[in-house]
């Protein structure tokens, strides 16, 4: 069985994290999903799991809490995208999704392309691509 990778996000507004989400094209397991969280599936080995505040802090110890918006971050959610249209149209589901640009779509380095968007709690997300015959080292 291949590994897999589960990102935890929590979440000030479960509904609004859904409608998030579901605009960017990840799909709901709803066997995984209730009033405390919500399970999307990126890939058959990516998923996003939105959890409550309340249910997310119920995993945390030693005092922490959990993270939204500007500030320190701890993580970059980055996704590879097929090509640059899928980038672009990654941006504009986010944006009509209730999410916002962090980064505009750019070309940075050579034979990267790439877009950042805050889900709406000021969870950052990357989506990139990369042009193999361009990009250094390949």
């Amino acid at each position: 069985m291949a590994r897999m990778l589960y990102v935890n996000l929590p979440t000030k507004d479960l509904a609004a994290s859904d409608t998030f989400y579901s605009g960017l094209g990840f799909e709901k397991n709803k066997d995984f999903s209730n009033e405390v969280a919500s399970s999307w599936k990126i890939t058959e080995t990516i998923w996003v799991m939105v959890l409550t505040e309340t249910f997310y802090s119920s995993f945390l110890r030693n005092g922490d809490e959990p993270a939204y918006g500007a500030g320190p971050r701890e993580v970059l959610n980055a996704i590879s995208g097929e090509t640059r249209e899928e980038v672009d149209e990654f941006s504009k589901r986010a944006l009509a999704s209730g999410g916002t640009i962090y980064r505009e779509a750019a070309e940075e380095f050579p034979g990267m392309y790439s877009v950042a968007f805050l889900d709406p709690d000021g969870h950052e997300w990357e989506v990139g691509w990369m042009d193999m015959s361009v990009t250094p080292g390949t």
